[in-house]
Formats: C-alpha cells, structure tokens, sequence
C-alpha cells in the first residue's frame, strides 16, 4: 500500500470526565467518522461509528486478553499517530470487480498496559466502511496466546439484523460441522440469541435506519483462528467469539498463538446505502495481496459441468463422467468436475484416459478429496491424501502427471488455528503445480481469494446439494437465494452449485421457476461456476436458455446493485466480455413488479429479456428503453430474469 502523509482530519475533543479523550478519524469523504477513546474510569479503549447524523455503532469496546496480560483494561495511551492516507490498486480474477481502488485514511493509537507492555490498535476509513486491528509491536521468542478478544459491534436498540446461526461443532452428518450451512434468520431485532447456541457467522448483516451495515473479517492469516459473532448480545452489542475447542486437528489448541511481533486479522464494517453495501470489495480490500499478480493464463476461472448432485455417488463411472466431458465440451465450458469415490470407481489409470480424452475437448478435469484426518467422520474418498504436507505433495505430483487442473477438498473440521493454518499450507503447497482449488464442507473464505489466486471458490453455504436432500430446503430456496448477494457472497466467491431447470431427485418438487434458476448464473459469483444441471434437463429447454449458459460470462469485470431488499428479492447487475447482464430473482411468493433504473449501466439501450411466461415455463423478447426511462420487469412468484444488454448499446 501506498502512504502518503495527509493534513491530519484529527479533532481533539476533551469530553466530560468520564474519558480522557476522543479521536475522529473520518472517510475520505467525510461521511462516515469513527471515534476512539480511553475510558478514564477504567482505561477501557472504546469506539463509535456515525455515518453522516446517524449512530450507526454506540459505544463498542474494544481490546484482547493475551495469556501473559489484559490489553483490554487499565490501559494508557501512549500516542496516537498522525492521519495517512492508504491507497490500493489491485486485479481480482474471481470477485465482482476485476480492477479495484481502495482509499482510506489510517490512524494507530499505542496504548499500554501499567506495566508497559504494548498494544497498537490501528483504523482505517474509507467511503464503505471502517476497519480496525490489533498488533502487539513488541518481540519475543516464546509464543504467546490469545485467550479471548473484547472487541464488540454495538447497535442501537431499534437496528434490525439479517444473520446465519453458527452450527453446533461436530454435530450433523458424521459430525461435519461446522460448514456455514444454516439457512438465515431475517429481519430480527438486535439482541436476539442465536439459534444453536453457538454464534453467528460471518458476514452479518444490519440495518440502522436508512444505513446498512455489514460486519465481517478478512486477512485471517495461519497464525490465527476464524472468528464468528457470540451467542448473546445483550443490548444490541455483538461481541467477537472463537471457535469451539473442538474445532481442531489431532487435538491441538484452537486459539490463535504466535511470537511477537504480531497482527490480528481485519474486523471490518461496510457502512452505506444498500447499494454501498451490495457493491463494497472491503473483504479483499484489506487482504494481503498476492505474491505474484493473476493473470488469466495462470489461473483460469470458469464453468464446469457436473454429475454429482442430480445423479449422485453411483453415477461417478468412467463412462458417466465422458459424458459430461461431451456436455462441457459443447456448452463451451472450461471444466468437469468429477467427484467423491473416483479412485475406486474409475481408479488413476482410468483418469489419466478421461484427462486425455477432455483435453482434446479443451476441458480440464477437476478432482474430489477427502481433507480429513481425524476431526471428522466422513467415509467418501480419496482419504488422507491433503492433511499433511508430505502426502500432499506426493499426490499432487502424481496429479500433475495425469494432466488434472484443479482439486476440490472437502470435510475440514472447523475455524480453530490448526485448521485454518491447514488452508493455506494446502493453498500454498498447490500454487507450484497450478492447480486451481476449491474448498467444501469448509470454512468462509477471509479475503484469501486475493492473496491466494488459485482459490476459486469455496462452499461455505446452505447450496443447491441440501434442495435435493429435503422438500423443506426446496421450499426455503427462493428466499434463501435472494439473501446471498448481501451476505455470504457479498466478498468472496461461493459454490452454491447453481441452477436446475428440469426436476429434481428423489420427487422433491423444484419451487423457482426457469428464469429464477438462469439469474443465479449472474447472482452468484464464483471463479468457477459448478452448474448443476444434467445434459438430459438442459436439452428440454429452449434453445435460448443454452445460448444463455454458453454466452454469460465466468468472469466479471464490474458489478453495480440495480434493487433488492434481503432475503426478498434482488437485482444485480455485472459486465463481463464488452456486455452487462442483469439478474433478478424474487424470493416471495407473491408476483412482484420492477421498474429498472439502469442509467448507471447503459442509459439508453437494447437488451434480450429472458422472463417467467404467464402460464408457466420462461419466455425470451427484446426490450428497448431510451434516456430517462426505465425497463418494467414482473417476475412471477419465485421467479426472475436475466436481461443482455447489446455490447453495441
């Protein structure tokens, strides 16, 4: 990052006797202010948001409890530097944005505790938000520990919360969780206790009047757990949890321990209008970068077919799976996924033909594995082959020889230190050969899309393979999907697995319509899109509805929020390839009405609109809409759209 020194924005304010002082620190501009202070009483660092005239965060506490000292309490403020300004230009391959600025002032504050040992607590403001952390400047041989973290996010009673409850460790199917995959709770006041008992995950939305607020971490490195909101927030106030003890691997402590010195990942605050919100890169803004830059030649994002959803365990056969070669093949997709148990359904040798076989089709193959050692259960294979460096390399050089191009790693145990260290002594070791990587049954992804190009994406979502295990995940999918742009995928990129235009298995009625299914295509962001749909589904359908799937892009270049409202319904508009697409889905069951403001993508235009037909099924035509107009969309109950604007317009 680039610092420059700024003319300080600082306002010293001596408030009454219960602090000794405040320090604002605003945006760039102007409208969003963050002030710290060291409470007198108790010395008690704090801090508050406001953007504009409206709290949006009352006064939060902040600080960590170290296993040598309390930097949470009986603190001093030594110092507080002057106000820098943070630039940052950087190429994302597989986010909402490919080319991404980021401006913020930057303000450390150095406290320490009576007996001189120090804390810096450093913040950074930009237009979307605030971001702080934590770094212990000192030095030392020995490792110390985080025991616990104060820092806390206090809402005013009347904010509304839109939030995932964090699932119980090892419970669930051959005791897998937790895997981010609980449906949300919408719209509930502030203060509520989680569902399970167990936290809310990350991101977690918040409305405060007209402001919408969106908490989350990024730049979770190996020497640190993920973290989660705590069960209880009594008045409003949300505080930082760790994981379960159980959240671990061969039974090593799950709480953040390192040698000094040493930073904390980034508690960050996206701060705005829904549309602020919706189009914030904040998650990857603040991560480290990449070590190289990406390029499309070295990593390759794309779409991928895939036989396991609708067809199940059975269906992962040498012949099955050249099928599916054929139908990516023909849509013009880059991959074929193939899944749990091919090492003993199709065995090395057998693949080794398929790789050769698919790249004359230009289709690379991707691989499923078993990450687990003894944090879980799960019996499906390749096995042991990921949890540790020595076999992985073995496997990975064997995997290069066969011409395989990406590895898809399921079942880890967990956000304690361990396991998140396992994700990037996996994301590292797999750099080398160029395989791309996607990560299952996992954790969310912490701004490691950015530092670690070759992670496309990642599950951490309730997704599409849940609609076929249950009506009631079926029947919850509408609203579900509409709340996902706001939420888990508003930073990084989520394998939802998307789109089935035919049936289900096992007699499970589908509840959203054809254009519902194709908007996700362009809803969801993932550096590859794993379709769900089998060739036999597809080819019942309109031979527009292909050309759609061929056509829209595994890349995008921009993203704007066109309307929505979470877990309501939603519209979003990307440009990928010279061309913006639109989706929108309604996720209630009652017909909706839009009148798209696209002014800030084409003010004037033509576009193909594919949409619900009346009776049923989806419908294509073409729109047009001069400057100062706006495109009139109806979208059926659970319905949607998808909308091309012509590269010429």
């Amino acid at each position: 990052m680039k610092l420059a020194s700024l003319r300080p924005l600082l306002a010293f304010a001596l408030t009454a006797s219960s602090t000794l002082a405040s320090e604002i620190l605003r945006s760039p501009d102007g409208r969003i202010a963050v002030e710290f202070e060291l409470r007198a009483a108790d010395g008690v660092p704090l801090y508050r948001v406001r953007r504009g005239d409206e709290i949006v965060l009352r006064d939060s506490p902040l600080g960590l409890v170290r296993d040598d000292a309390d930097f949470s309490r009986g603190l001093a403020l030594r110092s507080s530097s002057g106000v820098e300004r943070v630039e940052d230009r950087y190429e994302l391959l597989t986010g909402k944005r490919r080319v991404n600025l980021y401006r913020a002032n930057r303000q450390v504050h150095h406290l320490a505790t009576g007996d001189g040992r120090a804390l810096d607590v450093e913040f950074q403001v930009s237009d979307d938000g605030v971001a702080f952390r934590y770094a212990f400047p000192e030095k030392s041989a020995a490792p110390h520990t985080i025991v616990g973290e104060m820092s806390a996010f206090h809402f005013p009673a009347e904010a509304k919360a839109w939030l995932q409850p964090m699932s119980v460790a090892k419970t669930g199917w051959m005791r897998c969780h937790p895997s981010y995959e609980e449906h949300y709770q919408r719209e509930i006041a502030v203060g509520t206790p989680s569902t399970l008992g167990a936290g809310w995950v990350f991101p977690a939305l918040f409305r405060v009047g007209e402001t919408w607020v969106a908490l989350s971490e990024t730049n979770v490195g190996p020497d640190f757990c993920g973290a989660r909101l705590r069960h209880e927030s009594p008045d409003g106030e949300y505080r930082i949890g760790f994981p379960d003890a159980r959240e671990t691997m061969h039974g090593r402590p799950v709480a953040p321990s390192s040698t000094l010195p040493w930073t904390t990942p980034w508690r960050l605050i996206a701060i705005g209008s829904l549309a602020t919100v919706a189009e914030s890169t904040l998650g990857t803004d603040l991560a480290a970068p990449a070590r190289t830059p990406p390029t499309a030649a070295e990593v390759r994002p794309g779409k991928a077919s895939w036989s396991w959803p609708l067809l199940g365990d059975d269906q992962t056969i040498y012949s099955v799976q050249k099928r599916f070669v054929d139908y990516a093949a023909e849509m013009g997709w880059a991959y074929c996924l193939i899944d749990a148990g091919w090492d003993q359904q199709i065995g090395y040798e057998k693949i080794k033909e398929l790789a050769d076989y698919a790249r004359t089709k230009n289709v690379g193959l991707l691989l499923w594995y078993n990450s687990n050692g003894d944090w879980n259960d799960a019996p499906q294979t390749p096995k042991h082959r990921m949890d540790t460096h020595a076999a992985r390399l073995a496997e990975f050089e064997r995997l290069r020889a066969l011409g395989i191009k990406g590895l898809k790693i399921d079942f880890f145990g967990g956000d304690g230190q361990p396991v998140i260290a396992l994700y990037h002594e996996i994301m590292r070791d797999a750099e080398p050969f160029g395989f791309l990587l996607n990560f299952h049954g996992a954790t969310l992804p912490r701004g490691w899309t950015r530092t670690y190009p070759h992670l496309m994406t990642a599950e951490a979502i309730k997704g599409f393979e849940f609609i076929t295990f249950a009506q009631e995940n079926a029947d919850a999918q509408p609203s579900h999907c509409a709340m996902l742009p706001f939420t888990r995928n508003l930073f990084e990129p989520m394998d939802f697995t998307p789109l089935c235009v035919d049936r289900l298995p096992g007699g499970r009625v589908r509840r959203t319509t054809v254009p519902f299914e194709l908007a996700l295509a362009v809803l969801f962001t993932s550096g590859i899109q794993h379709y769900a749909e089998i060739p036999e589904g597809l080819a019942k359908m309109p031979g527009y509805v292909r050309d759609f799937l061929r056509q829209v892009p595994a890349t995008w270049d921009d993203t704007r929020f066109v309307d929505g409202f979470p877990g309501k319904y939603v519209a979003l508009a990307r440009r990928g390839g010279g061309q913006w697409f639109v989706g929108g889905i309604n996720g209630e069951g009652a017909e909706r009405k839009l009148e798209l403001d696209l002014s800030r993508i084409a003010p004037r235009g033509r576009a193909t609109l594919i949409t619900d037909a009346e009776r049923g099924g989806s419908e294509q035509r073409v729109v047009t809409w001069r400057e100062g107009e706006r495109v009139p969309v109806t979208l059926a109950p659970n319905g949607g759209f998808v909308l091309t604007i012509d590269a010429a317009k």
